[in-house]
């Protein structure tokens, strides 16, 4: 079975809503989980899970930087904050030949907490 074989399967058995956009290429959009267009890609055998979560503020300065650090040292089981471009993301990477449904079950659910625990403590800092 292929690794893309076989996320698709977890998606399913998690009933977890996605869209395929290409060969390796997921988005999921799942309200019930707090998940809003999360992408999920494979290259080689990562698999990566990544949203984007908020501009990069005009006015970010050292404070919010200081608080994305925090928020990755001390609130995030799966993943953590990053900068993609002009956009803060929350990214995680899963190794594909050992992925198992129980993982990336708790990726997702990592991820979809943070995106609902973490909205008021970023929310000063949007646009």
């Amino acid at each position: 079975m292929t690794l893309k074989d076989k996320l698709e399967g977890y998606f399913i058995d998690l009933n977890v809503q996605y869209d395929q956009k290409e060969n390796n290429l997921w988005v999921i959009t799942d309200e019930e989980r707090s998940l809003q267009n999360v992408l999920v890609s494979i290259d080689d055998q990562i698999v990566t899970i990544t949203v984007s979560v908020m501009d990069v503020p005009a006015n970010s300065n050292e404070k919010f930087y200081e608080k994305l650090l925090m928020l990755n040292a001390t609130d995030m089981i799966h993943g953590a904050y990053g900068i993609e471009g002009k956009s803060i993301v929350l990214v995680d990477t899963l190794e594909g030949g050992t992925l198992d449904i129980e993982e990336l079950q708790a990726s997702l659910d990592s991820i979809g907490l943070a995106l609902t625990q973490h909205y008021k403590i970023l929310e000063g800092y949007r646009k």
